[in-house]
């Protein structure tokens, strides 16, 4: 069985969404791995062992890491460390990692498709994840981050199983077992590791980093997790 964790990062012009499959026997080694991360930096910083390992708030000294974002420069290279920790503890464990994305912009202007971005590349995405299930003849279980209209994206995946998923492509995702499972990322550290790998994603193919020094470091922490990646496309319509 692949428990697969999936979870979003976007912005104006493209919509990422991506999955981190994990074999079960993999499951709790990787969960205490990025416990040890946090234990670690707590023992350091002013930091809880309960903080959440997310990616906007690792960077940007947000949420949980709030306390860490007062001392300057030394405090920045602390978070980026404590997020290079955890890009390297995933990478040591039996995971894969597929990425999908929209072309928001180009959505926009073709009109004719009333799904939402986030409809879209989850199909996609699901697409994927049963494809590389079916090449390792495994099944998959997805469990995604909460959101809004989780309901409704049930009720998507059961029309999937049995009408198909739509396209030249379409799949009823047979190696996709029960339902999509959703979950608070606060409650699983898996899921985390799914947000970590999304932002950091969407951050570097965005361009946002205008310093040289940001990106190199982005660059880096994104060349611990780049051998899993098995599959990465962006969509535009």
């Amino acid at each position: 069985m692949l428990l697969t964790y999936v979870d979003e990062s976007y912005d104006d012009d493209h919509y990422w969404m991506v999955a981190l499959l994990v074999a079960e026997q993999h499951l709790r080694p990787l969960g205490r791995t990025l416990d040890s991360v946090v234990r670690k930096a707590a023992e350091r910083y002013p930091v809880e062992e309960s903080a959440e390992l997310h990616g906007h708030a690792l960077v940007q000294a947000r949420e949980d890491w709030t306390r860490m974002g007062n001392k300057g420069n030394n405090m920045i290279r602390a978070r980026i460390g404590v997020y290079a920790e955890a890009m390297k503890a995933i990478a040591e464990h039996d995971v894969r990692i597929i990425v999908r994305g929209l072309d928001v912009q180009a959505h926009r202007l073709r009109g004719a498709d009333s799904c939402r971005p986030h409809e879209i590349v989850l199909r996609h995405l699901l697409e994927q994840i049963d494809h590389h299930a079916q090449g390792e003849r495994q099944l998959a279980l997805v469990i995604a981050d909460e959101i809004d209209g989780a309901d409704e994206h049930r009720q998507h995946f059961r029309d999937y199983q049995q009408d198909g998923t739509g396209g030249t492509l379409s799949s009823t995702l047979p190696r996709i077992v029960d339902t999509i499972h959703f979950a608070p990322s606060k409650a699983s550290r898996l899921l985390q590791a799914a947000d970590l790998i999304a932002y950091l994603h969407r951050r570097l193919i965005s361009g946002q980093d205008a310093d040289s020094r940001a990106r190199k470091a982005n660059e880096l922490l994104w060349s611990h997790v780049e051998p899993r990646v098995v599959h990465q496309q962006c969509w535009a319509p």
